[in-house]
C-alpha cells in the first residue's frame, strides 16, 4: 500500500456509540462524524479498531436501531472511492456481513499485518491478546461460540439488544479506573505481546485500541507500540504521512 502524495492514512478506535445512553452518545458521534467530514479531503485509508459501538448485533433481516449519522457519513466515505478497514472489538463482535454488503467495508476478526510505504504495521483492536486476562479469553469464547450465537438469536431483536446494551454498558471497559491508568510497561499486557511478536518478525509498529489510553512507546530502537486512546474521554487518533505516525487529539 502507497500513500499518493499529499495523502495520509488515519487511525480511531473506541467510540462506544450508544453508551451509558444513545442520547448520551451523540455529542460523541457528532464530535466523530465532524471528523470523518474533516479527514474525507485528504484521507488515503482509514482503519477503525473496534467498539465503534458499544454493542451491535446482526440479526439475518435486523442491525440495532440508531447510529444513522455515523453510518451514512462512512457509506458516503466509502462510495468516494476512500478505503476504510474495520476491525472487530469486544463490544461488537457479532458482525455478519452488514458493513461487507451495504458499506463496502472489510470487516477483520483478527489482527492483520499490512505494508504502507514499506513500513509493517500490525493492526487489531487488541483484546484477547498478550499474558493474563484468562476470565475474558474464556468470555469470548462463548461469545464467540457459533451454537451460543444462534441461540440468542432466537431471541426477540426487542429482548436481545436490551439485554446485551445493558451488560455492555456495565462493561468495565467504560467505566473501570484501571482503564485509564497507565501500569508500566512490564505490567502492560499489549506492551507484552508486541515484544514477544518482535522475537518473530520485524514491524515497524503496533496499533492497538481496547485499551482506552493514548499510548506510544518504543519497543525497540525501530519498533514502536501505538495505543489510540477513545473517543469517550480523549478524542485521540492516529495519523500516518508516510513517514512518521503521529497520535493527535481532535479538539472541535
Amino acid at each position: 500500500m502507497q500513500i499518493p502524495e499529499g495523502k495520509k492514512i488515519y487511525f480511531a478506535s473506541d467510540n462506544h456509540l450508544g453508551a451509558p445512553s444513545r442520547e448520551a452518545s451523540l455529542p460523541r458521534e457528532k464530535k466523530f462524524v465532524a471528523w470523518l467530514d474533516e479527514i474525507k479531503t485528504d484521507a488515503a485509508v482509514i482503519f477503525l479498531l473496534g467498539d465503534l459501538f458499544d454493542f451491535w448485533m446482526e440479526y439475518k433481516k435486523v442491525i440495532p436501531k440508531g447510529f444513522t449519522r455515523t453510518l451514512g457519513k462512512l457509506a458516503e466515505l466509502s462510495d468516494s472511492g476512500i478505503p476504510i478497514h474495520y476491525f472487530v472489538g469486544n463490544h461488537d463482535l457479532w458482525m455478519n456481513g452488514y458493513f461487507e454488503e451495504e458499506l463496502n467495508i472489510p470487516v477483520y476478526l483478527e489482527p492483520k499485518e499490512f505494508i504502507i510505504n514499506n513500513k509493517a504495521f500490525f493492526i487489531g483492536h487488541g483484546d484477547g491478546l498478550g499474558p493474563g486476562d484468562k476470565g475474558f479469553k474464556r468470555m469470548k469464547k462463548i461469545f464467540t461460540n457459533p451454537f451460543c450465537k444462534w441461540l440468542f438469536r432466537w431471541l426477540h431483536p426487542d429482548i436481545g439488544v436490551r439485554i446485551a446494551q445493558y451488560l455492555s454498558v456495565k462493561n468495565k471497559l467504560i467505566s473501570g479506573k484501571e482503564d485509564i491508568t497507565f501500569l508500566g510497561e512490564d505490567k502492560e499486557w499489549l506492551v507484552q505481546y508486541c515484544k514477544r511478536k518482535l522475537q518473530d518478525k520485524h514491524r515497524d509498529y503496533f496499533v492497538f485500541g481496547h485499551r482506552h489510553l493514548p499510548l506510544e512507546i518504543a519497543l525497540n530502537d525501530t519498533s514502536k507500540y501505538i495505543n489510540l486512546g477513545d473517543w469517550i474521554s480523549y478524542f485521540t487518533y492516529g495519523v500516518f504521512d508516510g513517514t512518521n505516525f503521529e497520535l493527535k487529539t481532535y479538539k472541535k
